[in-house]
C-alpha cells in the first residue's frame, strides 16, 4: 500500500512539474513579447520628441503648436514604455503557479483592450480640437495643431495596443493542453486523477 501512495504522489508531483514548465515557457514568451512591445512604443516615443525638439524652433502657429504636443506625447509615452519595459524584467516566470500564470496571461490583453478604447477617444478629442480650431476662436492655431497632434497620437496607440493584443492572444490556444493535460479532483471519499504522460 505505501509503495502504491508513493507511486501515486511521485506522478502527481511529476505530472505538476511537467505542467509548471511548460507555464514557465508561455510566461517567457508573453513577457518578451510585452518587453518587444515596450520598445516599440518607446522608439516612437522618442523619434517624437526629438523630431518634435528639432522643429520646434523652426515652426510657429499651429506648427510649433504641433511639436509641443508631439514632444509632450513622446515623454508620457517614453515614461510608459520604460515602466512597462523595466517591470517585466522583474519577474519571475517560474514564481506563477497556473491560476496566476492564466490570470496574467489575460490581464495584459484586457488592458491592451482597455487602452485601445481610450485611444478611440484621444481621436475624438484631437478631431473636436481640430474642429474648434477652425472657428473664429482666440486660440485656434494652437487647438488645431494640439488636436492634430492628439489625433495622430492616438491613431498610433489605437493600432499598437490592438497589434501588441492580436500578437500575444495568439498563444491563448497554447492554454488548453495545457489546462487539460493533467487533473485532480476531490468528492466525498473520493480522489480523482487524470495525468497525460505524453504531449
Amino acid at each position: 500500500m505505501k509503495k502504491i501512495q508513493l507511486t501515486f504522489v511521485f506522478i502527481l508531483f511529476a505530472s505538476l512539474g511537467f505542467s509548471q514548465s511548460d507555464f514557465t515557457d508561455l510566461n517567457n514568451s508573453r513577457l518578451n513579447k510585452q518587453r518587444q512591445g515596450m520598445l516599440v512604443l518607446g522608439t516612437w516615443a522618442l523619434g517624437n520628441m526629438a523630431v518634435g525638439a528639432i522643429r520646434l524652433g523652426h515652426t510657429s502657429g499651429e506648427n510649433k503648436a504641433f511639436q509641443q504636443m508631439q514632444i509632450g506625447w513622446g515623454a508620457v509615452n517614453l515614461g510608459i514604455a520604460t515602466l512597462g519595459y523595466f517591470s517585466t524584467l522583474k519577474v519571475d516566470p517560474g514564481a506563477w503557479d497556473t491560476y496566476q500564470s492564466v490570470q496574467e496571461h489575460y490581464k495584459i490583453q484586457k488592458i491592451l483592450l482597455f487602452n485601445a478604447g481610450l485611444d478611440v477617444g484621444y481621436m475624438l478629442g484631437g478631431a473636436y480640437l481640430m474642429e474648434r480650431g477652425k472657428r473664429e476662436v482666440k486660440n485656434a492655431e494652437q487647438l488645431r495643431g494640439f488636436g492634430r497632434s492628439i489625433l495622430i497620437q492616438g491613431a498610433f496607440l489605437f493600432v499598437f495596443d490592438l497589434s501588441l493584443h492580436s500578437i500575444l492572444s495568439n498563444d491563448n490556444k497554447k492554454l488548453k493542453p495545457l489546462l487539460t493535460q493533467s487533473s485532480i479532483g476531490f468528492a466525498p471519499n473520493e480522489v480523482h486523477l487524470r495525468l497525460t504522460l505524453s504531449k
